[in-house]
């Protein structure tokens, strides 16, 4: 005869059951708070990687306008700057019509720089911010916990 199998849930000790905290042992305490904090600092890591691509978005943004305020002050100077010259070159002295013309490019390159300035400070510091204040919240937690 063959002796009788053990069924699974008996016996000493059931491995990889969490008991419920008033019924847990101090070694399994410690083995779920270190699967919960492990959990926590994965989740937090997540939150701070998704932060900072999304700032590092915002700064593409604010750099690739201050790329078109580039490119459009540069084409602004090929194209304009001639036909507006020989324009007004034909009521006002030459020197004075390229100029008007040259203050009137760099005040548009201004306004596009303005621009994504802004978008640049919304973006940075490509710090996260969100995730930093939701750790400093949990550890605030854990030691107000540990403390009763």
């Amino acid at each position: 005869m063959t002796a009788p199998m053990p069924q699974a849930g008996t016996g000493a000790t059931r491995a990889g059951e969490n008991p419920l905290p008033e019924n847990a042992t101090t070694g399994q305490l410690i083995g779920q708070l270190t699967e919960q904090i492990t959990r926590l600092v994965r989740d937090e890591t997540r939150l701070a990687q998704a932060e900072v691509t999304q700032k590092a978005k915002k700064l593409g943004v604010g750099a690739g306008l201050f790329g078109g305020a580039g490119l459009f002050a540069f084409f602004g100077l090929a194209v304009l700057i001639a036909t507006a010259i020989l324009a007004l070159a034909l009521v006002l002295p030459d020197w004075l019509a390229a100029l008007i013309v040259a203050v009137v490019l760099f005040a548009v390159a201004g306004v596009l720089a303005l621009v994504g300035k802004k978008d640049v400070q919304k973006g940075s510091p490509p710090v996260p911010t969100e995730a930093i204040s939701s750790v400093k919240a949990d550890i605030a937690t854990v030691k107000e916990s540990a403390r009763r």
